[in-house]
């Protein structure tokens, strides 16, 4: 089961990326929810890979490479045409990897032992 864990949590790293980078992502009818989608994707994530890995500096190797992930899209997305580079994304991203991270610390059992 870990294994699928691990194999799941990628795919959602992957579908982040997607994403990011296609020219007409899903749009929700509801304010500010670029924004709640950029934390909430990010959060999950992070949520996800800290219950994966328990060790802490697995865990700060991980939030810093899915901070770094989504400042490196957002940069991609301003040199292409038809996305747009907003600074506000990266925050929301950053914020919802602190915040999944939290989130696991309250649940301190493994989902994948």
């Amino acid at each position: 089961m870990r294994k699928a864990g691990i194999a799941a949590g990628w795919g959602w790293a992957a579908a982040i990326v997607w994403l990011s980078l296609t020219p007409s992502p899903p749009e929700v009818d509801i304010a500010h929810s670029d924004k709640l989608g950029h934390f909430a994707a990010y959060g999950l994530l992070m949520f996800w890979f800290t219950r994966l890995y328990l060790r802490r500096a697995t865990r700060i190797a991980y939030a810093i490479g899915f901070v770094a992930l989504g400042i490196a899209l957002e940069l991609v997305q301003g040199q292409l045409g038809y996305r747009t580079y907003e600074v506000f994304d990266m925050y929301a991203n950053t914020l919802g990897v602190l915040l999944g991270w939290a989130a696991a610390l309250v649940l301190r059992k493994p989902v994948f032992p």
